[in-house]
């Protein structure tokens, strides 16, 4: 059987150091999930949160091949914290299965040079303006994220952009991500272009989801973003958690002056 935790305190100690904001995240009751084999006596543990799934402890077949039933997404990226859960996740989801690998950016304190991020973000163009992430644009984003889920708009298509989604998809509605969240947007003709913001969001941070537009990438609009989101970051005390999906990530990351730290494997699930 699997069960899910309310209280963390003993589950803890089974993701050890693993240094991750989500892991965190749902550790502290912010956001996400605690599934576990035992509720007294556990030795296995899955964080559950957005797209991601975090294995820890003893290896245990049954929970790798857990989901939730209210979890009907088609995909999920599952990170192993050891190679015997690499095992058992390639055992469980035999042929579907990507292995990929992904990159942490070392978490350091006072490591951001103001006066360059400040500088990245004057160089922005006329033609564009860079918002806070208000009411009307979660709004816009969180349409999109919810007519991905469905499949739903006009023709079978959405009326918003994809790019966006994962600026706000992980929480439920406005005051919550005033409460947790943070983000920005570049705005074009009066519609958002590219943005960074609180993928998720732990005690003391958030983690960054940034992306743009695909007709307005390679113009620095998500350098630009970054910058901005970093800087108010730190003017509100919070620290702005960067992980890689890919090289392309890690070189913006450094850009901005993040330091990389470590590759680490990940396995991409398709149902």
């Amino acid at each position: 059987m699997i069960y899910e935790a309310d209280k963390t305190d003993s589950v803890a100690a089974l993701f050890g150091e693993w240094q991750d904001t989500m892991i965190w995240s749902c550790l502290q009751g912010i956001m996400g999930h605690i599934y576990v084999d035992n509720l007294e006596e556990p030795v296995s543990a899955m964080a559950l949160l957005g797209d991601f799934c975090f294995l820890a402890g003893e290896p245990d077949r049954e929970l790798a091949a857990f989901r939730p039933e209210w979890y009907t997404k088609d995909f999920m990226i599952i990170i192993p914290q050891n190679q015997q859960w690499g095992r058992e996740i390639e055992r469980c989801y035999a042929g579907r299965f990507h292995k990929v690998e992904r990159y942490a950016m070392k978490k350091e304190a006072d490591v951001f040079d103001r006066d360059r991020l400040e500088n990245m973000i004057s160089r922005l163009p006329e033609e564009y303006t860079i918002h806070m992430i208000d009411a009307e644009v979660f709004d816009y984003c969180r349409k999109a994220a919810e007519e991905t889920l469905s499949g739903s708009g006009q023709n079978g298509t959405s009326c918003c952009e994809t790019w966006c989604v994962d600026f706000v998809s992980q929480f439920p509605d406005y005051c919550a991500y005033q409460r947790n969240g943070l983000g920005v947007v570049i705005m074009h003709e009066g519609m958002p272009v590219a943005g960074a913001s609180s993928y998720t969001a732990y005690c003391g941070g958030i983690e960054i989801e940034i992306d743009t537009k695909q007709e307005y990438r390679r113009r620095g609009l998500a350098t630009i973003c970054g910058a901005k989101l970093i800087l108010e970051c730190l003017a509100r005390g919070l620290y702005p958690s960067w992980d890689a999906q890919n090289l392309w990530s890690v070189a913006l990351a450094e850009k901005l002056g993040y330091h990389f730290d470590h590759a680490y494997e990940a396995y991409e699930i398709y149902t």
